[in-house]
């Protein structure tokens, strides 16, 4: 295996991770806790941690990924890419760094049933689910290094 060949496979596993992942806590992990927890309250620090876990991980892999990009001298080849790259790291920072401590605070206030939490917590939803839309869009356009087909291989038969 080449460095040639390495690349590719490690950015489409960074990409499952953090968008596979997006999915998973927002759309399956988080219901399901709320759904059968008795306690919301419980649901919801949970599911919170759930998804500082998926900040994380999502600044890692996108980072990660526009250093595979630099270091294969695919930026420019993949400027759509690094843009929604870029746009969802904004988003988690948003969202995580901005919302969520704003979000806490009230929570630990005992105001959960106040407009502001409402309001907060339905900005910090949208703001989830833009970037789980923004990642299906990222693995659509996807394109290994070099790749003028976005990474499709073409077999002749016969």
């Amino acid at each position: 295996m080449t460095i040639n060949t390495i690349f590719p496979v490690l950015e489409r596993a960074l990409l499952t991770l953090w968008i596979g992942g997006l999915w998973v806590v927002g759309f399956v992990v988080a219901p399901t806790l709320f759904a059968e927890l008795p306690d919301t309250a419980t649901a919801g620090s949970v599911a919170g941690s759930l998804f500082t876990v998926m900040s994380r991980i999502g600044l890692m892999c996108a980072g990660l990924l526009l250093i595979l990009g630099w270091l294969q001298h695919s930026c420019h080849a993949r400027r759509w890419q690094v843009l929604i790259i870029t746009i969802m790291m904004v988003l988690i920072v948003l969202g995580e760094y901005v919302l969520a401590p704003m979000i806490s605070e009230l929570r630990v206030a005992g105001q959960v049933a106040s407009p502001r939490f409402g309001q907060l917590h339905g900005l910090a939803s949208s703001v989830y689910l833009v970037n789980c839309l923004l990642g299906l869009v990222l693995l659509v356009i996807w394109k290994d290094a070099g790749s003028q087909d976005g990474g499709v291989q073409h077999h002749k038969s016969g």
